[in-house]
């Protein structure tokens, strides 16, 4: 266990139950106001993608130049994330043609890229303790490819396999209940454990966005986008000022 000195310098926070509810919540924003950009407005997948990278990149600057763990900043990266992996992976699914399978090969390709240089760089991967900028790089860039990388999943099963958005919803949630069973009852690597959980949580927020969003013929609940995005906000906010939030260590890596 990290010494209290340590846990209070981390700039990540405590992985409890209340992380994974807001990072649900936070994912299926991500696909509500990633759609409402390039959908609604009509803005299409490369002005969204290009809008969401900036803000992504401006949200992580803030974030490796604070010197703390910031609850609202944090999760506003995440959210960053969520929506830019949003576009990012309709534009290669869609616009680029690469198809939901192809685009999830080449997302899970640049993951595990990521994950290596991670480790040739450091010399292993370290997620338990994020504190130096290039660590806190390597973080946010795999978490950015798992949130894509989801984004793709979500969308191939829901839609190519005819499951629908609520038949998608229920397998990753089932799949979340087998990595959350094997955390209890195994010794299998916590790290390896949390970044299964964190790409699964992904797809179960982009399918349960579409359902909230899509037309009533399509399966969906039609609340709109805009309305849909407007709702999450505000669960959000909530949540991070209700459940507590400290600084933590995420599960060590070696």
């Amino acid at each position: 266990m990290q010494k209290t000195a340590d846990t209070t310098l981390s700039k990540v926070p405590a992985v409890t139950l209340g992380f994974w509810v807001i990072k649900i919540l936070a994912t299926t924003l991500g696909e509500t106001g990633g759609d409402a950009f390039t959908m609604t407005l009509g803005l299409g997948y490369w002005i969204g993608t290009a809008i969401f990278a900036t803000i992504l990149v401006v949200a992580i600057a803030a974030q490796i130049r604070a010197t703390r763990f910031h609850p609202f900043l944090y999760w506003a990266v995440i959210v960053a994330t969520t929506t830019a992996g949003t576009t990012l992976a309709d534009l290669f699914d869609r616009s680029l043609g690469i198809g939901y399978v192809g685009g999830s090969i080449v997302l899970f390709a640049l993951l595990m890229a990521t994950l290596l240089l991670w480790h040739r760089s450091v010399g292993r991967i370290e997620i338990d303790h994020i504190t130096e900028p290039k660590v806190e790089l390597f973080y946010w860039a795999t978490i950015m490819f798992s949130q894509t990388l989801g984004t793709a999943l979500g969308d191939f099963l829901a839609d190519t396999n005819g499951l629908g958005y609520l038949g998608g919803a229920a397998v990753f949630g089932a799949a979340l209940a087998i990595v959350a069973l094997l955390y209890f009852t195994t010794q299998i690597s916590r790290a390896v454990l949390f970044w299964a959980a964190f790409i699964l949580t992904r797809p179960l927020g982009a399918t349960v966005g579409d359902f909230l969003d899509k037309p009533l013929d399509a399966g969906g609940l039609a609340l709109g986008r805009f309305i849909a995005s407007g709702v999450l906000i505000v669960a959000i906010v909530l949540l991070i000022l209700v459940i507590p939030q400290r600084a933590g260590a995420h599960p060590r890596s070696a």
